[in-house]
C-alpha cells in the first residue's frame, strides 16, 4: 500500500495543477486529486517511514537498536564504575531512550506477518524480548528508568553505618558472613545488609507499576507473561518445565538440608539452630543462604582431601589479572581465540580506593562487536577465580556469535549463557589444577570413588537450586498481582521457607525489604536463568565429557585442552538466538529437553552417603 501511495503522488506532484484545477468547478476526482496535491509531500514522508516489509523494518530495527544498546552500555558502564548522581541521571536517560525504543520496536513487530524463517524468528525476539516494556507516556517511560537508575545506584553504594560513624559495605559484611562463628555477629551483619534495602520498597513498587502498563500497551497479560514468554513455549509449558526439574532435584537436596541441618544444631545448639524445620538464613555463611560453600568446616566431614585453591593461588602468589590469564588459557585450550587486547585495558579487576563502584561481577559486551570487559573486584581467593572462569564463558559466548545479527546475539535462551559458563566451572578439577602447574600432587583419593570430595561442591552447586527457582516464582506472584505491596516481605520468606527451608532469623518490621538485598532483585534482572543454567550445565557438562573421549565418574572430567570438545561447544555458541533453545541443546548435547538427570548422576555417590548419614533423622521441614 506505501509504495502504491507512494508512485501516486509522485505522478501527481510531477503535473502542474492547472491541468487538475479549473475555475470554481472540480469534478469529485479532481477535488481529491487537489487535496493530495496539498498534502502529498507529508503523506510521501510517511509512508517512506514506513516499512512495507518485515526485511525493511528489521533492518531499521537492528541498526537503530544496536546503536542505541552501545550508547546505553557505555553510559552504564561510567555509573557502575563512577557512581555519582550525574553518572545515574546520565544512565537513566540512555536506558529511557532504549527502553521506549525497544518498547516501540517490538509493538510494531506485532504489524508484520509472513517473510522468511530467519525474518519470523527476529520478529518473535523483537516482540519478546522485553524484561521491563516502557510505558508509551515520555513522562511515565523517564521516570521509570530513572528509578531503576537510582536502585542500581542504592544498591551499589549500600552501606551499613553505625553510630560512630564506621560504615561496612556488602563485601564487608559479606566476610562476616563468610568467616565468623559467632551467631550474634552473624546476625548483626545479616541485619545491618538487609536494612540496607529498606527503602528501595516504595521505588521497586512504583517501577511494578510503570512496567506493567507498559505490559498491557503490548498485549501481555501482566509482567510475569512477559518474562515467561522468552522460552520458545507457552508460559504455561514453561513453568510446568521448571517445576518438573525441580522435582528431579529435590530429592538430592533434601537430604543435603538434612545433614547441614543436624551439623549447624551440633554447632550452635538447639536454641539457636533447630534440629527440625527450616535453617536460619545467617547460619549458612552467605548473605542469602544461597550457597553454603563458606561453611564446610561446620560440615565436620573428614577424609575429602579436596584442594585449597585460595591457599594455591596466594602460595603461588597469583594476582588479579594473573588469574584472568590463566582463565583465559582455559578457553584458548579449547581452540578459541586470545581476547581481544582491549579486554585488558578497558576491564575492572580490582576495587579502586578512591570511589565507590559496582562490585559485582558483571561481563560486558559493549559494541556488539569486540569492546568486550569483565567488571568486578577481584579477591585472590577460590570463589573468585571460579567466577573469573564463568565471566570468560559470557565473554567467549559474545565473541563467538558476534557475527550473528544483532537480534540474534543472545545466548539460546538466557539459562545457556549462565549455564556455559558454570559447565566451566565442573572442569576446574585436581587434573586441571596440576596441568596449569597449581598443584603440585593429586589428592591421593579418587573423587568419583570419594562422596566427601564431592560434598563441598553440592555446598554449591545442588544448595544454590531452590533459591534459584524461587526469586522468580516471588516475582511472579508480585508482577500479577498476586501478591500486594503489603506482603511482599511476607510471600518472600513463604517461598524461602517452602522451597529452601530456610527461615529469616527473627521477625521482621512490616515495611522490610528483604528482597531488594538481592542484587537481581533490585536490578530487575531474571533470575531464573541462573536455576536454568544450574540445569544446564550438567547437561553441557555430561555431553563435553563424551566429546573429549572422557571414560569413568563426571566428577573426574575436564574438557581442558580438548579440541574436540572445544569444536562442539564452539558449533552451539556461534548459533547465538538464532534457533530455538531446543535446537541449540541438541547441537551440543543431542538432546533437545532439559535434563536435570546429570546432577543426579554426577552427585550420585554422595546422595547415597547423605541417606546414610541422615540415617534415623526426619528429614524435610
Amino acid at each position: 500500500m506505501a509504495k502504491t501511495v507512494e508512485s501516486v503522488l509522485r505522478f501527481l506532484l510531477q503535473r502542474p495543477a492547472s491541468l487538475l484545477y479549473r475555475g470554481r468547478t472540480m469534478k469529485p476526482l479532481l477535488r481529491l486529486i487537489a487535496v493530495l496535491l496539498v498534502l502529498g509531500h507529508s503523506l510521501l514522508a510517511s509512508a517512506k517511514g514506513t516499512p512495507s516489509s518485515p526485511r525493511e523494518f528489521l533492518k531499521s530495527a537492528e541498526k537503530e537498536l544496536r546503536d542505541e544498546a552501545e550508547q546505553g552500555q557505555r553510559a552504564e558502564w561510567i555509573q557502575q564504575n563512577f557512581i555519582t548522581e550525574d553518572t545515574t541521571r546520565l544512565t537513566a536517560d540512555a536506558n529511557a531512550k532504549l527502553n521506549k525504543l525497544s518498547t516501540q520496536y517490538a509493538k510494531d513487530a506485532k504489524k508484520y506477518r509472513g517473510g522468511s524463517a530467519e525474518e519470523k524468528r527476529k520478529l518473535e525476539l523483537l516482540f519478546n524480548g522485553l524484561v521491563l516494556p516502557s510505558p508509551k507516556n515520555a513522562t511515565r517511560n523517564s521516570e521509570m528508568t530513572r528509578l531503576l537508575s537510582e536502585l542500581g545506584s542504592m544498591y551499589g553504594s549500600g552501606k551499613s553505618c553505625d553510630s560512630t560513624g564506621k560504615c561496612r559495605d556488602l563485601q564487608a559484611l559479606e566476610e562476616v558472613l563468610k568467616t565468623s562463628r559467632n551467631p550474634s555477629e552473624l546476625l548483626a551483619a545479616w541485619n545491618d545488609w538487609h536494612s540496607v534495602a529498606k527503602p528501595m520498597k516504595a521505588k521497586y513498587e512504583r517501577i511494578i507499576e510503570l512496567g506493567s502498563e507498559g505490559a498491557r500497551e503490548l498485549g501481555f497479560r501482566d509482567l510475569s507473561e512477559v518474562w515467561t514468554s522468552k522460552y520458545d513455549m507457552p508460559s504455561d509449558q514453561y513453568e510446568k518445565t521448571i517445576d518438573r526439574l525441580w522435582d528431579q532435584v529435590r530429592p538430592l537436596y533434601e537430604q543435603l538440608h538434612c545433614f547441614m541441618r543436624s551439623r549447624l544444631n551440633r554447632t550452635y545448639g538447639e536454641e539457636t539452630a533447630s534440629a527440625k524445620g527450616p535453617i536460619p538464613a545467617h547460619l549458612l555463611g552467605n548473605m542469602w543462604a544461597q550457597q553454603w560453600s563458606n561453611i564446610p568446616d561446620l560440615a565436620a566431614v573428614e577424609g575429602s582431601g579436596a584442594a585449597d585453591i585460595g591457599a594455591l593461588l596466594q602460595k603461588a602468589a597469583y594476582t588479579p589479572v594473573k588469574m584472568v590469564q590463566t582463565a583465559e588459557g582455559f578457553f584458548t585450550s579449547l581452540g578459541m581465540p586470545a581476547l581481544p587486547k582491549t579486554f585488558y585495558e578497558r576491564s575492572l579487576f580490582e576495587k579502586p580506593r578512591d570511589r565507590e563502584v559496582v562490585c559485582h561481577a558483571s561481563a560486558w559486551d559493549i559494541d556488539s562487536k569486540e569492546d568486550v570487559r569483565i567488571k568486578m573486584c577481584i579477591k585472590t581467593e577460590e570463589d573468585d577465580f571460579r567466577t573469573i572462569h564463568h565471566e570468560l564463558g559470557h565473554i567467549y559466548y559474545y565473541l563467538m556469535y558476534k557475527d550473528q545479527p544483532f537480534l540474534f546475539q543472545s545466548g539460546a535462551n538466557d539459562g545457556f549463557h549462565e549455564g556455559l559458563g558454570d559447565a566451566i566451572h565442573l572442569s576446574l578439577t585436581e587434573g586441571y589444577l596440576k596441568t596449569i602447574g597449581l598443584l603440585k600432587s593429586a589428592s591421593p583419593k579418587k573423587p568419583g570413588s570419594d562422596p566427601e570430595y564431592l560434598f563441598k561442591m553440592a555446598l554449591d552447586k545442588v544448595a544454590f537450586l531452590p533459591f534459584g527457582l524461587l526469586v522468580d516464582k516471588w516475582r511472579y506472584q508480585v508482577f500479577s498481582g498476586k501478591t500486594k505491596p503489603a506482603d511482599y516481605n511476607k510471600a518472600w520468606w513463604e517461598l524461602r521457607e517452602r522451597y529452601q527451608g530456610v527461615k529469616a532469623p527473627g521477625n521482621r518490621d512490616s515495611d522490610a525489604f528483604d528482597p531488594g538485598a538481592k542484587y537481581h532483585v533490585a536490578s530487575f534482572t531474571p533470575y531464573s536463568r541462573y536455576f536454568i543454567a544450574h540445569i544446564l550445565q550438567f547437561q553441557f557438562h555430561r555431553a563435553l565429557c563424551k566429546a573429549a573421549g572422557h571414560s569413568g565418574p563426571l566428577s573426574e572430567c575436564s574438557i581442558y585442552g580438548s579440541k574436540e570438545a572445544g569444536a562442539r561447544l564452539m558449533a552451539m555458541m556461534r548459533l547465538g538466538a538464532s534457533k530455538p533453545w531446543q535446537e541449540a541443546l541438541f547441537e551440543l548435547t543431542g538432546e533437545r529437553e532439559m535434563d536435570a538427570g546429570a546432577i543426579r548422576d554426577y552427585f550420585a555417590p554422595l546422595e547415597s552417603w547423605l541417606k546414610a548419614k541422615n540415617a534415623g533423622q526426619t528429614c524435610g521441614w
